[in-house]
């Protein structure tokens, strides 16, 4: 056995604990993937608006979609579009237990009314109320069947809007056109299946009819007079599964640029408010006393704690190991090669009695290594200095070493493999609890 490989073994951390580390380190990065991909799944699925993105950057519009996670500077942003995956804001969702009741799942996840409304309230914002449930997004096929229920999206419109009146209704025909003239007067056709429709006193009509309101700007509920927010009824006007339909992908642009008015459009998939007004951040005049203050009472005590802790540190380490010597790295390597050199020519000539001894005098030099440091290994490498140190702390242990040792001096050169493996292993099992202690 190497005497230096073992000695750095014993010094490295135990396998156990690199092996805990490993499987917290993995268990973070499976929640952190699984967590990420729910959201990347729904963003990519026919009613995400992943491709809105895409497609409004292809065309030289700025657009991001937001996670949450930062700080968002709010003068940045030119249009919040905040699509809502939630039918009942402020209760939690239940979850499905079987098939059947995943696809007709109706909330993706959870959201809360105020940070809706409070986002609203910061920026210029377009909320897209929901419309199908969750085997829209699994199957890929839009059917009746999967429009969520109507009465919950009312009572959410409701909530938006502050309008106990406002009402829900759905096209009576399976495709649906809605004319939309862009900034140059020109004529585009949104073309929408199954439309799902809104009705609102106070809202100002942007596409539709004022009995059948595609997109409108409506009053905001809870906000300042006057506050505004645009509502979408039907999110197959810009979501994956949409914009391919009629000229919804021409609208999508030239509306959401106009609206923007050449900033940011954030696509808002985040539960939090993140977004934060510069004018109104606090800022502190900092001066050179500050940073003074760290070092004063009681901070001070600290300092000259670290300080005190690092210099027993290192000395400790300077009598356990010594000085740094490259020339004792060259011996060494050199000595070893010497010591396995001989060991080969006592093997080949069956001189296991010899190798054995040799083999005892490795074991103990490495021990010592491993129990006083490099610098001290030398002197208690000698047997008696090192039987002395044991018989200190274990004198049963030390008799034992003692004839081991003695048994393993006087063997004759040319032994039996056999007894010389008993006489090893006599030495390694005392070697190993006077190493370890026990």
């Amino acid at each position: 056995m190497n005497p230096s490989a073992t000695e750095e073994t014993r010094r490295g951390p135990r396998s156990e604990t690199l092996i805990i580390l490993a499987f917290v380190a993995l268990l973070l990065f499976t929640i952190f993937y699984v967590i990420s991909q729910r959201q990347q799944v729904l963003r990519s699925s026919p009613s995400g608006f992943d491709g809105l993105r895409i497609w409004l950057n292809t065309n030289e519009v700025s657009a991001q979609s937001f996670l949450g996670g930062w700080q968002v500077d709010q003068e940045t942003v030119g249009l919040l579009v905040l699509p809502l995956f939630d039918t009942v804001l402020d209760e939690d969702r239940v979850h499905p237990r079987t098939k059947e009741d995943l696809l007709l799942q109706q909330d993706e996840y959870d959201l809360r009314l105020d940070a809706v409304l409070e986002k609203a309230s910061l920026v210029q914002t377009l909320v897209i109320l929901p419309k199908w449930r969750s085997g829209m997004r699994l199957t890929g096929r839009a059917h009746p069947v999967l429009l969520s229920k109507q009465q919950q999206i009312e009572t959410l419109l409701q909530q938006l809007t502050g309008q106990r009146g406002a009402r829900i209704e759905y096209a009576r025909s399976p495709f649906m056109d809605f004319d939309f003239f862009d900034g140059a007067d020109v004529r585009q056709s949104a073309q929408i299946y199954a439309a799902q429709l809104f009705t609102g006193a106070d809202c100002s009509l942007l596409i539709g009819n004022s009995d059948a309101m595609l997109l409108a700007e409506c009053p905001l509920a809870g906000g300042a007079a006057g506050a505004r927010v645009l509502v979408l009824s039907d999110p197959d006007l810009l979501n994956n599964h949409g914009l391919r339909l009629g000229d919804n992908a021409t609208i999508a642009r030239n509306l959401l640029s106009a609206l923007a008015d050449e900033r940011n459009v954030m696509i808002d998939y985040s539960r939090e408010v993140w977004l934060s007004d510069p004018e109104e951040s606090v800022r502190y005049e900092r001066s050179w006393a500050d940073l003074k203050r760290f070092f004063g009472p009681p901070f001070l005590s600290l300092w000259l704690s670290g300080v005190l802790v690092l210099a027993l540190f290192i000395w400790r380490s300077w009598q356990r190991y010594g000085p740094v010597q490259a020339e004792d790295c060259v011996d060494t390597s050199a000595k070893s090669l010497a010591v396995r050199a001989r060991a080969r020519l006592m093997r080949l000539s069956d001189q296991d009695g010899a190798l054995a001894g040799e083999y005892a005098k490795a074991r103990l030099a490495a021990s010592a290594s491993a129990l006083f440091g490099p610098a001290l290994a030398h002197h208690y490498a000698e047997p008696k200095v090192f039987l002395g140190y044991v018989a200190r702390h274990n004198p049963d242990l030390s008799r034992d070493l003692e004839t081991v040792l003695r048994d393993i001096r006087n063997l004759p050169h040319r032994i039996p493999p056999a007894e010389a493996m008993r006489h090893v292993d006599e030495l390694e099992a005392l070697l190993e609890q006077i190493t370890n202690d026990t």
